[in-house]
């Protein structure tokens, strides 16, 4: 008897998001011919200055299992609200430095209007309800707990 094995969405990749996973993402929908509108969302650590202190990277930790439960339900409940053709979700865990790329969504739809609808739909819900935390680290040495915007 052969066990159909459930294949789990990645959903964190350790650091940076490197542009060639974005690009790579990009090229293998390339032969999905039934896909009329791509929206992507690329979020960019900022070299904020705070209480004139300069962030230098973020530390991104998250309470893995239940934030990939969490992305799985919101990807999938956007998947059907937007009648997506597919949706794909990566965050970075770890250490992104400033000007590095901490989180990647692309949504794919026949239409454009639900592609831009969905893609920011998605975001904000990541933002809102996604166990994910970063820590500001500054070039002083010093850190602080990011507030979600």
């Amino acid at each position: 008897m052969i066990l159909n094995k459930v294949m789990k969405k990645k959903f964190f990749t350790e650091g940076a998001i490197e542009p060639r996973t974005i690009a790579k993402s990009i090229a293998d929908h390339s032969t999905k011919i039934n896909i009329g509108a791509h929206d992507i969302f690329l979020g960019q650590v900022r070299g904020d200055l705070i209480d004139g202190k300069l962030v230098k990277a973020i530390e991104y930790t998250s309470y893995k299992e239940m934030a990939e439960n969490e992305l799985t339900r919101i990807r999938e409940e956007i998947i059907v609200k937007h009648k997506l053709t597919c949706a794909h979700i990566l965050h970075s865990q770890g250490i992104v430095k400033t000007g590095e790329i901490c989180l990647f969504v692309l949504v794919s739809s026949t239409h454009r209007k639900a592609s831009f609808s969905a893609c920011e739909e998605m975001v904000e819900l990541i933002k809102k309800e996604v166990p994910i935390f970063g820590k500001e680290l500054f070039d002083d040495g010093s850190h602080q707990w990011k507030e979600n915007q």
